[in-house]
């Protein structure tokens, strides 16, 4: 590390020299002798520049402790935390142009920039397999076939890659492209198969991004198994809350008395303890899955201003544009079971241009659905017509994808109640360069996947017809 610091310590001097050489060689009224002089100077430097950078660095050479990283690269790929002496190396420079297209998609899924995050996607997972590649890690290699020297660089770099095809997974569901989804999750389940120490975080992450799949194409009970081992595999306190939502609302979505009831022993514990979270999402979700069943239960009033609530704090401080549209649409029926048609039919259009701006079909058929029910009761028979009309197009176009979805040879593969099984090969030396690595950390979950409604071709009656509930639904039960 003293050598590597050293290097590039005089390589930043000669190029600080270079650069006074050429700004002195740059003056108009230089006299020739003296322009001669420099001239020199300035290809002796260069010469010498050149010769650093061509040296090679022998990956077969023993790592250092303090070195991030698992091969020595020539100084000019090295990102430095700061100068001498605390001039450690943070990532090389391609992993941190990978995390800065990274951070783009972050930021940009949620409010529905699509377009820009599946190029960052593609620009970032092809920076990354170049550098798998020079690892030694391409097609059949598994981690026990790893050198010990190259474990924690594919570490940095395969979890850069799972984050990329987790948020091309919720992409992909957003915008109802059922296919693309399963292709990215299959890529991520078949990555952890082959290396499952080094991305034993994932797991979790996997389970969950099962759970979306099944609960998006109307596998409700599916989804719900999945959140709950999801919720088991993590020991991030946020991720098993929102794991336990997401199977709650999969819940509620069966619609039986049972369901309901299971979807209230999750929520329950969840809300009680919701101001103790760090973040909001835990709270804004939470807030929209006891609306949803207090909605259920017909309390119109109660569950209106808790959804009210959630759709402040997640308007205020996510921005995540899906879950938006859902709390409006659900408040906009709420404001139609209490004869509010004016607020309804506001909160109505401002969700289903949401959704259309998201390309989320199922969204945009819910939001229709209530929409009849809103024309219907007020008369307006032309709107009516043309808005079925339009709810029965994007149907037929849900059902071809759904069609696609189930008929593909991974649909049962990634919705069946079975966990990943993966063959642990117990290597010491992967143990143990894993040992302190911080990729041990569990992942983040990503939030704008939303909180999926119920599909529909049921959501239609289901949410429209509250008022008339299954008799044989068990007696309200509050948190």
């Amino acid at each position: 590390m003293k050598a590597d610091s050293q290097k590039m310590r005089e390589a930043q001097r000669l190029t600080n020299e270079l650069n006074a050489l050429n700004q002195s060689l740059s003056r108009p009224d230089l006299p020739n002798r003296e322009r001669s002089l420099l001239s020199s100077k300035q290809a002796q430097i260069q010469d010498r520049i050149s010769s650093m950078n061509n040296m090679n660095w022998s990956a077969e050479q023993p790592l250092e402790p303090a070195y991030f990283g698992n091969t020595k690269r020539p100084w000019q790929e090295k990102l430095v935390l700061a100068p001498p002496p605390i001039d450690g190396e943070w990532l090389p420079k391609s992993a941190v142009y990978a995390l800065v297209d990274l951070m783009v998609v972050i930021f940009g899924r949620p409010r529905g920039l699509f377009k820009e995050c599946a190029k960052r996607i593609q620009s970032g997972m092809r920076a990354i397999q170049v550098e798998l590649v020079k690892l030694g890690i391409t097609d059949g290699v598994r981690e026990v076939d790893l050198q010990h020297s190259a474990i924690w660089m594919a570490g940095v770099y395969l979890m850069l890659l799972m984050q990329f095809l987790e948020n091309k997974v919720a992409v992909e569901l957003t915008r109802s492209e059922f296919v693309e989804a399963q292709e990215a999750l299959v890529q991520m389940k078949e990555w952890f198969i082959r290396f499952p120490t080094i991305l034993q975080a994932c797991e979790s992450i996997i389970e969950m991004l099962r759970g979306q799949y099944a609960h998006s194409v109307g596998c409700y009970s599916e989804a719900a198994f999945h959140y709950i081992e999801a919720a088991k595999l993590t020991g991030s306190k946020s991720m098993q809350a929102m794991c336990q939502v997401y199977a709650a609302v999969s819940y509620i979505c069966i619609g039986d008395a049972e369901s309901s009831s299971q979807a209230l022993d999750l929520i329950g514990p969840i809300y009680r303890m919701k101001d103790s979270f760090v973040g909001v999402r835990e709270q804004a979700s939470v807030l929209f899955a006891y609306g949803l069943l207090l909605m259920r239960q017909d309390e119109y009033e109660e569950a209106r201003a808790r959804l009210a609530k959630g759709l402040q704090i997640a308007h205020n401080s996510m921005g995540n544009l899906q879950l938006i549209a859902q709390y409006l649409t659900i408040l906009g029926h709420l404001a139609l079971a209490l004869h509010d048609t004016v607020q309804a039919r506001e909160i109505l259009r401002s969700s289903l241009t949401l959704a259309k701006k998201l390309y989320d079909i199922p969204t945009q058929i819910w939001v229709l659905s209530v929409l009849t029910g809103l024309y219907k009761g007020l008369g307006e028979i032309g709107n009516e017509m043309e808005n079925e009309e339009y709810r029965n197009k994007k149907l037929d176009d849900l059902q071809t994808k759904l069609a696609d979805a189930h008929s593909s040879i991974h649909h049962i593969e990634l919705i069946a109640k079975l966990r990943i099984e993966v063959q642990q090969f117990h290597e010491l030396d992967i143990k143990r360069a894993m040992e302190s690595q911080s990729m041990g950390v569990n992942l983040d979950i990503p939030e704008s996947v939303g909180l999926s409604t119920p599909m529909p071709a049921s959501s239609s009656s289901r949410l429209l017809d509250l008022d008339n509930l299954d008799s044989r639904r068990r007696g309200k039960r509050k948190i």
